[in-house]
């Protein structure tokens, strides 16, 4: 009996040691040995000699299997990905319905006074620039003065010197008039069109900094839809139209690879190690097994 066991016992042993110290060689020693100037076989381990090889395979093949366009697509675009960015922005204006903090508080938690100055500068300065070029380029002038040559033959003629004969002089001097109003008119507009707009421009946006978040957020439940419906339309066509040149200017790949060089063998060891563990450990017990097996076997013939 005692002859029976010692060779499933021993192959068991033999077993779960050759299979424990193959795993460890796996990662250890981490540089090249070297005894009396020869270079010790199996030294460096096979994952810290293959690193370069194996942090390239790693970055392709995530990069063409697993963050590539067409699974990114899947995800991003997904009916549950769209339905969780839709309850993220209704959520956003709930919260939003009971702020009592005015718009410019409430930006003051994402941006420095600094930042939200200068943004609010350049809102207004834009707006400012953009109303000022329309008013300077558009027949404003020759609007305003026709509609006043309009309504002062109108007044004429509905009055005691209009039914006297007045009309006629008036009607006679209504075009050159409106030449002349309608060119001063533009003179006003061009030289002072601007600070008139600046001064309107900077209440306005005063007032709307000033507002509070619940009324901005309140009491507008058809704008609140087509701002989210803007969004969501937004984030497809980004991810649709954008995808493929973010993705080749990212460089998950080229990210990956570098990633692992970078990491100390001792750092991706443990990272092995920690998602590997029980697998690996079954390596070793399964070599146990297949060593009483053998042992076994031996010990029959």
């Amino acid at each position: 009996m005692l002859n029976f066991l010692i060779g499933p016992v021993v192959g068991a042993v033999i077993g779960y040691f050759t299979n424990d110290i193959a795993i460890r060689m796996l990662f250890k020693p981490h540089h090249a040995k070297y005894i009396l100037g020869v270079h010790v076989p199996f030294t460096p381990g096979i994952i810290p000699k293959e690193k370069n090889r194996i942090s390239g395979a790693i970055g392709k093949a995530v990069s063409e299997n697993l963050m590539n366009r067409e699974v990114l697509e899947k995800s991003l675009l997904s009916d549950e990905m769209i339905e969780k960015i839709g309850s993220a922005f209704d959520e956003f204006v709930a919260t939003q319905s009971a702020n009592e903090e005015t718009i410019e508080q409430f930006a003051g938690h994402y941006l420095s006074e600094e930042d939200l100055s200068t943004m609010r500068r350049n809102v207004t300065d834009g707006i400012v620039k953009m109303l000022t070029d329309k008013l300077q380029d558009s027949r404003l002038g020759d609007n305003i003065a026709h509609m006043a040559t309009e309504h002062a033959l109108e007044k004429t003629r509905n009055s005691l010197a209009g039914r006297l004969g007045a009309e006629v002089i008036v009607q006679a001097l209504a075009q050159p008039i409106e030449k002349v109003l309608a060119k001063h008119i533009n003179d006003i507009l061009k030289n002072n069109s601007g600070q008139m707009v600046k001064g309107l421009v900077k209440e306005e946006s005063a007032k709307l900094m000033n507002m509070s978040m619940s009324s901005l957020a309140s009491g507008h439940d058809e704008q609140v839809a087509q701002i989210k419906s803007g969004l969501l339309n937004a984030y497809r066509v980004i991810i649709t139209e954008h995808l493929p040149r973010i993705l080749q200017d990212i460089d998950i790949s080229g990210i990956i690879e570098q990633r692992i060089n970078d990491m100390d063998m001792n750092e991706a060891e443990a990272i092995i190690l920690d998602v590997m563990k029980k697998e690996l450990r079954a390596i070793v017990w399964f070599g146990a097994l297949l060593g009483s097996i053998m042992g076994t076997v031996t010990s029959l013939f």
